[in-house]
């Protein structure tokens, strides 16, 4: 921390004289305490990033940041693509869109408790979480490929949930620009097969309860009534297709570094320009893989959906399940409107790596831990201003996987959330270790510091009541 300079409580900046290379600083988003926390990796990686050719301003490091590939996860920045601005895989991640998706119901948690193990075993069993599974949906190539164009839009007109949806949808589901063929036939054999699954690692289908809301008039535009209404959260991605889309084009990307002429202190953020051949056909892949996470996304849904009217003999929409809205985080995007004289008419492409947008009045939803809970946030005019209209997008991890099975039992961690009234479900009890709270950092700390620093607004918290693991 001694080579930051404090700008306020909850804003520091990372100088260029950090080290050698840097062409902007870095801004960093945070409290004291949670700074203190961070690896310093994520210090020497910002570094990195802040190396990148054609950065604009400078390179934001959100609270929940910690070490990631290239780039730490929660790190957002932008370039010019008319000043020869580039892409960088690495810099958008692995799975592409991974995101987070919040729906409401009319239900309580008093009619819900009753139910819960039913309605847990039922989802595990719709959507089949850990890895390399299959869902119930089978679609052909071509059918892929259109998903691929189309994203949530494809399900929906093939009755898999409801217009509305797209509504409450980050870009109404479809990131326009996605081109299938750019994908490559590996990807999409991996893919294929993984339409309403919900992966491993940190991915979970959690039942939720409104644990507190801090902005009444602003839960109510969004359906959150009242405390211990009941409410589900999905977080999931792009699975195998997208982790493929990043593998191929990062390899493809190492090997064109010296035909651009870029120099960049990190290999694992190979890049180019945007506007060059290679930085199109990976953002073509980029969006391609992007649509197929919010067609997952989608597709998950409607699942959840019909378990709910199984188990309650009741159609959705009695249920009140209404999408609230679903964000994106591992994209890159081009987007305008920058709080800034000399940026506001200028479209720059921001890179987020595990961040959320936060554009004013837009839902910003932050996943805590299974243990801990989440939250509900509105963007801020100020988001845009300070961090290209970004917000944080979980609480981050403090303890690595591997460390965090060495103190934990998957089977006592399971007992213990039981013994707290969450009922947990997960392929496997060391998978079940790996997310344990206590591998994260506080929720509540993140969110104090977006708030504080004024880029996005609380509106509710939630608490898990039941919750179905990788």
């Amino acid at each position: 921390m001694k080579n930051l300079i404090k700008i306020s409580d909850y804003l520091w900046e990372l100088p260029v004289s950090y080290k050698k290379g840097m062409r902007v600083p870095a801004r960093i988003i945070a409290s004291e305490d949670l700074l203190k926390k961070m690896e310093e990796v994520v210090f020497a990686q910002t570094a990195n990033v802040a190396s990148l050719p054609s950065l604009v301003n400078y390179v934001v490091i959100l609270p929940d940041a910690h070490s990631g590939y290239g780039a730490p996860i929660g790190t957002v920045f932008a370039t010019d693509p008319k000043n020869d601005g580039v892409i960088s895989p690495g810099a958008v991640g692995y799975d592409i869109n991974c995101g987070m998706r919040l729906m409401t119901t009319n239900l309580t948690v008093s009619e819900v408790k009753p139910k819960i193990t039913e309605l847990i075993n039922l989802l595990f069993n719709q959507i089949p979480p850990g890895v390399g599974r299959e869902g119930f949906l089978q679609v052909t190539y071509h059918d892929l490929d259109k998903i691929m164009i189309d994203g949530a839009k494809w399900m929906v007109e093939h009755g898999i949930g409801w217009f509305e949806d797209l509504e409450k949808t980050e870009e109404k589901g479809r990131i326009y620009g996605a081109n299938p063929d750019m994908v490559s036939q590996n990807a999409k054999e991996r893919g294929k097969h993984q339409l309403a699954t919900l992966g491993s690692g940190n991915h979970y289908l959690e039942i939720q309860k409104v644990a507190e809301i801090f902005d009444i008039d602003g839960a109510q535009k969004w359906g959150i009534t009242a405390k211990d209404q009941v409410a589900i959260m999905l977080h999931s991605g792009s699975r195998g297709l997208g982790h493929q889309v990043a593998t191929d084009y990062i390899r493809s990307f190492g090997k064109k570094m010296d035909k651009y002429k870029i120099r960049i202190s990190d290999p694992q953020l190979a890049c180019a320009p945007f506007t060059s051949s290679d930085g199109q056909n990976y953002y073509q892949a980029m969006a391609a893989a992007a649509n197929f996470a919010f067609a997952n996304r989608q597709a998950m849904t409607n699942r959840v959906r019909q378990v709910f009217e199984k188990v309650f003999a009741k159609k959705a929409t009695e249920l009140g399940m209404k999408l609230v809205y679903d964000v994106a985080h591992n994209i890159a995007k081009l987007e305008s409107g920058i709080r800034n004289k000399e940026l506001s008419n200028k479209k720059l492409l921001i890179h987020r790596k595990g961040a959320t947008r936060s554009f004013p009045g837009q839902p910003v939803i932050i996943g805590g831990s299974m243990e801990t809970g989440s939250y509900l946030l509105l963007g801020t005019e100020k988001a845009r201003e300070l961090t290209f209209g970004s917000t944080a997008h979980g609480s981050g991890r403090i303890m690595s996987r591997h460390q965090a099975k060495k103190i934990v039992s998957g089977r006592d961690l399971e007992k213990k959330m039981e013994n707290e009234g969450i009922l947990v479900k997960s392929v496997s009890y060391s998978g079940l270790a790996e997310e344990a709270g206590l591998a994260y950092k506080n929720i509540t700390d993140v969110v104090k510091s977006v708030h504080q620093a004024g880029i996005s607004t609380p509106i509710a918290s939630f608490k898990p009541i039941g919750n179905i693991k990788g």
